[in-house]
C-alpha cells in the first residue's frame, strides 16, 4: 500500500510545533512537502534562534513518518534564518558611473551559468552544481540573477525575506552549505517583476555588492536566458572567471546557445564548457533509451569551439521532483546516476582550478 500525502499530514498534525503549541502542519513551518512513491521529503522552516527546540521535532517527524506503511525514505531538512529586522530595499539606485569589471570583496571566483533560450534546465544545473561544489568542501554562493523567473528559492527549499541590519547591507539565506540570494526572496511567489533595463541593472549590482556574501571560493550566477542587460551588466561590472553554457541537443536550442557564446566572447568572458541537458531518456518500465531531443548536438558544438563537453545530463523524473521539492538531486539522492553527472562537473571544475 502506497503512502499518501494525507497520511503524512495526519502524522504532522500529531506533532506539536514549539513556536505555536499547535499542530506542526498548521503552523506554516512545513514547506515543499512531496510524496514520491515511498519517499517523503519536506523542509522545516524555522527561526534561527529556535533551532535547538526544533531538533527533537525533526527527529520525531522522521521517526513517525518512517513508520508509516509504504514509506522507504524520509528526508526532513531544517532551514533556519534570521527574522528580518529591516527588509532591504532593492529598488533601483541611479546607475553608477561606468567602470571596468571589479572583483567582489571576499569572492575568489565567479562562474556564470547561462543559456541562449529558456526551458533548457539552466537553473536546475546551477542549483545542483552549487550543492555539488559545497558537498566537496568548497565555500559556495549562488546568485539567482534570473530576475523575471527566479526559481532558486524553490529549488533550494529556502523562503522568507533576508534581513538587513542597517537597511543597506543584505544578509543572504543559506541551505545545503550554499549561501543564496535571489530577487524571488523579495517578492511574492506569484508576483511579476515589471522592471525595465536600468532597474534590472541597479538591482543586480545591489545583489552583487550589498549582499554580505562572506568569504567564498566560488559564486555561481544563474543568469536569465538570452543576451540581455543582466548578462552585460554582470560581465562589465564584475570579474567573471568563466561561463558554462547549458543547452538541449536540438538545433533550435543550439542556435540560441551560439548567440550566448558569442556574447560572452565579445565581453571577454572565457567559456569553461558546455552541458547537454535532457540528453537522453531511459524508460522506467522497459529500460529503452530514447533521445527525445536528439543527441550529440552540444558535443559537436563544444568540439567546434574547442571547449569541454562537461556533462550529458539525462532527462529523468527524479531530477525534476527533487528540484520542485526543494532539495536538488545531489542532496536528496547523491548516489544516483543522475546526481553523478553534476558531481562529475563539480570535480572537473575543482581539478581545473575553476572553482
Amino acid at each position: 500500500m502506497s503512502v499518501t500525502r494525507d497520511d503524512v499530514q495526519a502524522v504532522l498534525a500529531s506533532i506539536t510545533d514549539p513556536a505555536t503549541n499547535g499542530p506542526l502542519n498548521a503552523s506554516g513551518a512545513v514547506k515543499a512537502l512531496t510524496v514520491d512513491g515511498g519517499t517523503v521529503r519536506f523542509v522545516l522552516e524555522i527561526a534561527a534562534s529556535r533551532a535547538a527546540e526544533y531538533a527533537p521535532v525533526q527527529a520525531e517527524a522522521e521517526k513517525l513518518i518512517g513508520a508509516l506503511n509504504g514509506v522507504e525514505k524520509v528526508t526532513v531538512v531544517m532551514t533556519a534564518h534570521s527574522s528580518p529586522a529591516a527588509p532591504p530595499d532593492l529598488k533601483p539606485n541611479r546607475p553608477a558611473a561606468p567602470s571596468g569589471p571589479q572583483k567582489i570583496p571576499g569572492i575568489d571566483r565567479i562562474i556564470a551559468v547561462a543559456s541562449g533560450k529558456g526551458g533548457v534546465g539552466k537553473s536546475t544545473v546551477a542549483s545542483n552544481l552549487a550543492c555539488a561544489l559545497a558537498a566537496m568542501g568548497r565555500r559556495v554562493g549562488l546568485l539567482d540573477a534570473d530576475v523575471y523567473g527566479p526559481s532558486q528559492p524553490r529549488m533550494l527549499g529556502v523562503s522568507g525575506r533576508p534581513a538587513s541590519p542597517d537597511g543597506k547591507t543584505i544578509l543572504p539565506l543559506r541551505n545545503y552549505g550554499v549561501t543564496m540570494m535571489s530577487i524571488g526572496l523579495m517578492t511574492n511567489e506569484d508576483q511579476a517583476v515589471v522592471w525595465r533595463g536600468p532597474m534590472l541593472m541597479g538591482a543586480l549590482q545591489q545583489m552583487m555588492n550589498q549582499v554580505q556574501w562572506g568569504a567564498l571560493d566560488v559564486l555561481i550566477v544563474d543568469l536569465p536566458p538570452g543576451t540581455g542587460d543582466v548578462q552585460m551588466t554582470l560581465a562589465q561590472k564584475a570579474q567573471v572567471n568563466g561561463a558554462i553554457i547549458v543547452s538541449t541537443p536540438q538545433d533550435v536550442a543550439l542556435l540560441d546557445a551560439r548567440k550566448g557564446i558569442d556574447m560572452f566572447q565579445q565581453l571577454h568572458v572565457p567559456i569553461i564548457g558546455m552541458i547537454e541537458n535532457m540528453s537522453t531518456h531511459i524508460c522506467s518500465e522497459c529500460g529503452h533509451e530514447e533521445h527525445v531531443f536528439g543527441h550529440g548536438g552540444v558535443a559537436k558544438e563544444a568540439a567546434k569551439l574547442g571547449v569541454p563537453l562537461l556533462a550529458e545530463v539525462p532527462l529523468h523524473l527524479s531530477i525534476r521532483m527533487a528540484a520542485d521539492g526543494g532539495a536538488p538531486i545531489v542532496v536528496s539522492d547523491p548516489e544516483s546516476a543522475q546526481a553523478k553527472a553534476f558531481l562529475d562537473v563539480a570535480k572537473h571544475l575543482i581539478d581545473a582550478g575553476s572553482a
